[in-house]
């Protein structure tokens, strides 16, 4: 079933649709430019956090190890480990606790010193053979000759954490050198200090500036969580972190911002600070739910004011329609009339636009119409009077003609290529041109058929010579204007075109049409020169065995037969190529 849209309905769809479109367009650049903003913010908030927590966090760390390097370069505390290592084992204990007191009154002087909000918790002193000196909760006999933490303390200063009830501990280690050691020298002991982590859990816990669904929190090289989950809980050393942020910096050395899945597997926008040097990498990040949340609440937003506006475009378009309607359902009407025979109806709309025009337009065609119907009337008889006489009358002698053809050669792939206008210049300039040609010759253009010129020479008399000359020269000249004929093509950007010239002589039918002045001809002499025409070389002239038998006498011309088999054995004539002679100086004929 076929669906008819009246010019109302398809007013309303183009309004409709170019308002979808126009409103499609704009909504997807707006979303696009707001979801492309907001992300930049948060990536730049996430990684103004990021940064500014981790650098916290480093400056912490690097002044708890110069901390606890200040107490191993004291020299109470270098000469009781220098005095240790040379105890043998047997009187360890003894000057252990013999010691204690000068290794306590050091360590209370170091606190008063830096201040006891460094949270000391145990500090350990530690002989270069892993024995445990002295410690703040008591002698210790503890061995920590294969501690791995012993082991690293021995060449560099370092901070760690380590699992404890209420968390995490924070674990500072330096070497201790001798007063006179140089650079490369082997340390002497190492200090542990264990110490609170509530300065670290200050910079990580506070959520301002995070959201509903941020947080921030430290991951070490093991990739186990550091620090508290906001989602999770007694995270600490239990939840592992696998994610790309933690990946690129332990494996790559690079901090990373963007979207990922978090260690829950929720999408998440985040920013990493990568202290490769330490140990940890920081990360900051927001759920993508929340980050996406005010582009949700923007794109319903647009979505509710586009219905509103289509809406609205909707009707206007609709006012609009049945306001241009009106008027040309009035024109159809009257067209419909005028198509019945009442050509008495005019329209009479007098608005100021172009269907007004278009009214007084179809008005006065209505008027020329009914004219037009009486003078045709008026004609009627004299029509009629025409209809029972001849159209052509035939002579009834035969003259001698000698009748020429001029076709276009590759007309069909020419025309293909161009339009409907250059098609009509390029068949004007062709006939029009060889036309003129006949004419100075003194020749008759009888008619053109598509892209084909008929011409004739009435009335030969095959005795006289100048006759006969002009007649061959006529053809020649078409051959040789090939060039003055490609320049007209070319000033008006057409394409260049060969064509094909056959000439034939012998008795012809004279019919005179009683429409038109000009004369026709029929009969075999034409029928064969359409025939040889089709077997002519592009840009050349071809005669047949008849002409070239009147023209023996010229010297000048040069006929070549065409070895047509297949012509000659069907309809028993040759045909010949037509070409000037060239002579040289001396007048020999030159190859």
């Amino acid at each position: 079933m076929s669906i008819s849209f009246n010019l109302d309905k398809k007013l309303i769809l183009l309004v409709m649709v170019v308002s979808v479109i126009a409103l499609t367009i704009t909504g997807f650049l707006s979303f696009n430019y707001a979801d492309q903003i907001l992300k930049q913010r948060t990536g730049d908030q996430l990684l103004g956090e990021s940064t500014v927590r981790g650098e916290t966090l480093r400056l912490l760390f690097e002044s708890r190890i110069e901390q606890n390097q200040i107490l191993a370069n004291d020299p109470m505390i270098e000469f009781l480990i220098t005095e240790m290592n040379k105890v043998p084992e047997m009187q360890l204990k003894s000057i252990k606790e013999e010691k204690r007191r000068d290794f306590l009154i050091q360590v209370q002087a170091f606190q008063e010193l830096i201040g006891f909000s460094i949270g000391f918790e145990d500090v350990k002193i530690i002989g270069k053979d892993g024995n445990v000196f002295f410690s703040l909760v008591g002698i210790s006999d503890e061995d920590y000759s294969q501690n791995e933490y012993f082991q690293r303390g021995l060449k560099e200063s370092f901070v760690d954490f380590e699992p404890a009830e209420s968390g995490k501990k924070m674990i500072v280690i330096s070497p201790v050198y001798a007063s006179d050691s140089k650079i490369g020298d082997e340390s002497i002991g190492v200090i542990i200090s264990r110490m609170r982590t509530a300065a670290i859990d200050n910079i990580l816990l506070n959520r301002s500036g995070l959201g509903e669904t941020g947080e921030v929190y430290i991951v070490n090289d093991d990739f186990v969580m550091l620090s508290e989950s906001r989602f999770f809980e007694n995270a600490v050393f239990e939840q592992r972190v696998d994610t790309v942020g933690v990946q690129k910096c332990f494996i790559q050395g690079e901090e990373n911002i963007g979207f990922y899945p978090d260690y829950r597997d929720i999408p998440i926008y985040g920013s990493s600070y990568c202290a490769q040097d330490l140990g940890i990498v920081l990360l900051a990040e927001i759920d993508e739910g929340e980050v996406e949340k005010p582009i949700n609440i923007l794109q319903d937003r647009i979505l509710f004011t586009g219905i509103v506006i289509t809406a609205v475009m909707g009707i206007v378009a609709f006012v609009m329609s049945k306001s241009l309607s009106r008027p040309l359902i009035k024109l159809k009407s009257a067209a419909n009339k005028i198509a019945g025979g009442d050509f008495d109806v005019r329209t009479d709309i007098k608005t100021r636009d172009e269907i007004g025009e278009l009214s007084n337009a179809f008005d006065s065609m209505a008027q020329k119409l009914q004219e037009s119907l009486i003078e045709i009337k008026e004609k009627e008889e004299v029509i009629k009077q025409l209809e029972g006489d001849m159209l052509l009358k035939f002579s009834q002698h035969e003259e001698n003609d000698c009748v020429g053809v001029i076709d276009m050669a590759d007309s069909t792939r020419i025309s293909s290529k161009l339009s409907d206008e250059d098609i009509t210049k390029l068949y004007e300039i062709f006939l029009n041109f060889m036309a003129k040609i006949v004419l100075n010759h003194k020749g008759e253009v009888i008619k053109n058929i598509g892209d084909a010129l008929m011409f004739r020479f009435a009335n030969i008399d095959t005795n006289n010579n100048a006759m006969l000359k002009n007649i061959l020269e006529c053809c020649l000249c078409m051959v040789e204007s090939n060039g003055k004929l490609q320049e007209q093509l070319k000033k008006e950007n057409l394409p260049k075109l060969d064509y094909k010239i056959s000439l034939t002589y012998g008795p012809v039918k004279v019919a005179e049409s009683t429409t038109s002045k000009i004369s026709d001809v029929f009969g075999p002499t034409v029928n064969r020169c359409f025939k040889i025409n089709s077997l002519c070389p592009k840009n050349s002239l071809v005669v047949g065995e008849n002409v070239r038998n009147i023209f023996t006498d010229f010297s000048e011309y040069e006929f070549t037969e065409l070895c047509i088999i297949e012509l000659k054995q069907k309809y028993g004539y040759n045909i010949f190529e037509v070409r000037r002679k060239m002579f040289d100086g001396f007048g020999t004929k030159s190859d």
